[in-house]
């Protein structure tokens, strides 16, 4: 379990990838498993997401193996030493693209809080699948923080509604962002990054959007608050 820090974009942005994260994929698979069927996700996420609750005696301690697991990669790449959990889920994206909201079809953010990180384990990974992270071309923004949210939204809200209807998910670099940096998915691969940081899942054409955990993209995805 050997970690390999990127730094991505202008900003050196810190990304953790570790392969063979968990060593124990099969039991983690069970788990998910048998936690199916998944409900539809109720804001952005273009799919599944089955949110733990403390009822989910499995799954939680899963959740809290691989905190403590990630803890040491954490305090390295962003200087935290200590985190809550914020929400863990398995997750699985099973939207058509012309099923995809405005916003679902661009890159996105998900706290301006620098301390907020994702921790997003892939489970099961079709081919080419993965996740991207991006420049808002005309700010220059990669990261949305508290200073620069107030730049980035407006033009982000033009930008999104300029996009055509048939967009799909948003792949590689457009007129209005550029792609800074990728990680393939690869079963039990963890990668770890700042949710401010723009990021968008690279979802390949041929990619099997099904409900079944067996068969599609699944991933745990662990949100911490560093303190």
């Amino acid at each position: 379990m050997k970690p390999e820090l990127r730094h991505v974009g202008e900003s050196r942005t810190p990304v953790v990838v570790i392969d063979d994260f968990s060593g124990s994929l099969e039991r983690i698979l069970e788990t998910a498993d048998a936690l199916a069927p998944y409900p539809r996700h109720t804001n952005y996420y273009p799919g599944l997401r089955r949110i733990f609750t403390a009822a989910d005696t499995a799954a939680n301690a899963y959740v809290d193996e691989t905190c403590e697991r990630a803890a040491q990669f954490i305090a390295g790449a962003f200087d935290i030493d200590s985190f809550d959990l914020l929400e863990a889920s398995f997750s699985m994206v099973t939207l058509k693209p012309t099923e995809l909201t405005p916003p679902q079809r661009a890159p996105h953010f998900d706290t301006t809080n620098q301390k907020d990180l994702a921790l997003l384990h892939y489970l099961r990974a079709p081919a080419n699948a993965g996740t991207a992270f991006f420049r808002q071309r005309t700010t220059g923004i990669e990261r949305v923080t508290d200073l620069n949210v107030s730049v980035y939204v407006p033009v982000a809200e033009v930008q999104t509604a300029q996009l055509p209807a048939d967009s799909g998910y948003f792949d590689g670099s457009d007129e209005f962002f550029e792609q800074i940096g990728a990680v393939e998915a690869v079963p039990d691969r963890m990668v770890i990054f700042q949710g401010s940081l723009l990021h968008s899942g690279i979802i390949p054409p041929d990619m099997p959007l099904t409900a079944d955990p067996r068969q599609g993209r699944l991933t745990a995805n662990i949100f911490v608050r560093g303190h």
